[in-house]
């Protein structure tokens, strides 16, 4: 496959009796999970501009080993019927991650991270759907990569700012090099969802799973709470983090 296209074999078919409009459901059916996990303390700080960059590269180092299962297992289903239209490797975040992962760490990052207790049961999970039933993967792909690709450039810039970095040092993660035109690739994708050859049920579980992927999200992000806490202190966080702020989903379709 092409590492700039989605499949364009499924996207020249046809929409058959049992095509669903997944794209919409996935976006509508989310919202409240979305809202939830951008509510946790550390995601409120950080939007505000409110970083630590010990807790950051913890979190970089969580997304290495969730980033590292899930292109491991979609990169195992290329062919398969649902999972294999929405794979592409524009989209993969595992090099962007080893970089980051190099200048937080140093040379020897790989024997500095382990996985935290949030992103063990993240990692689990991925492979237990890969095994299990594949076609949930996809609710899983798109909270990740698609929230990724939608809040890229922002979440960069107040990473950026608030931790006085360069342009790209420690930034790649949001750095999608072989996408230059996000609307478009975003469109196209949505389009795939709509046409995967699912039925209504399917498309429930896979939604179910979307929410699940924000749960552990959610997890994996509260574990930095405390990090957080102990740099900012008690008084900071607690201004910061006691008003619960509206979804961005909520408020603009992504």
């Amino acid at each position: 496959m092409p590492s700039a296209s989605l499949s364009l074999s499924v996207l020249s078919q046809a929409p058959s009796e049992m095509a669903v409009a997944l794209a919409t459901q996935l976006r509508e059916g989310t919202k409240k999970a979305h809202t939830m996990a951008e509510n946790t303390g550390f995601v409120t700080c950080f939007l505000k501009g409110v970083v630590d960059k010990a807790s950051y590269r913890r979190l970089v180092a969580d997304l290495f080993f969730v980033y590292s299962a899930m292109e491991e297992e979609i990169g195992k289903l290329k062919g398969h019927p649902v999972v294999g239209p929405i794979a592409s490797d524009a989209l993969n975040r595992r090099a962007t991650l080893e970089a980051d992962l190099a200048f937080y760490f140093g040379a020897d990052w790989r024997q500095q991270i382990q996985p935290t207790p949030g992103a063990q049961s993240y990692v689990a999970r991925l492979h237990q759907v890969a095994e299990q039933t594949p076609e949930l993967l996809v609710g899983h792909h798109y909270t990740r990569y698609i929230g990724d690709l939608s809040g890229g450039q922002i979440l960069k810039n107040i990473a950026q700012k608030a931790m006085n970095l360069g342009e790209h040092d420690g930034l790649r993660f949001y750095e999608f090099d072989a996408i230059p035109d996000e609307k478009a690739f975003k469109a196209n994708y949505r389009e795939t969802l709509d046409r995967l050859p699912i039925d209504q049920a399917t498309a429930d579980r896979i939604v179910a799973e979307a929410n699940h992927a924000f749960h552990l999200n959610m997890t994996m992000f509260q574990e930095l709470e405390g990090n957080l806490v102990a740099a900012i202190g008690k008084v900071l966080f607690g201004f910061l983090t006691r008003r619960q702020r509206t979804g961005s989903t909520e408020v603009v379709a992504a």
